[in-house]
């Protein structure tokens, strides 16, 4: 079994958090540290570590992140102009939280994904 992760208590509403969207499949609320005007995360409420432990089997909770970020996208305002998702693996990718997540950014013009 997968190690706890700060979202998961965030998914059971253990500790408090701007929940935007929840189903049986992810949890979206707002990053407690934006880096944009609109800076959510939308994670899958099974612990999946990273990227590397996806199997065929995930394959519907993949898609529901994308529409979940579709559908809080259009909530916010950010879709005509646009904004960028982001999913990290691993410590060269700059993930934090060993628990699969996507950031959705966007409200203001966006740099160049690296520098």
């Amino acid at each position: 079994m997968a190690e706890e992760t700060i979202f998961s208590k965030i998914i059971r509403r253990e500790i408090p958090a701007d929940i935007l969207y929840q189903d049986n499949l992810v949890t979206a609320f707002r990053d407690i540290r934006p880096k944009m005007p609109s800076h959510m995360l939308i994670v899958t409420n099974q612990i999946i570590p990273t990227v590397n432990d996806i199997t065929a089997d995930h394959e519907a909770v993949l898609g529901r992140l994308f529409t979940v970020a579709v559908k809080i996208a259009q909530q916010e305002g950010i879709d005509k102009n646009g904004y960028r998702l982001i999913v990290n693996c691993n410590r060269h990718g700059c993930q934090e939280i060993y628990h699969l997540h996507m950031h959705l950014l966007g409200g203001q013009q966006l740099g160049p994904i690296v520098p």
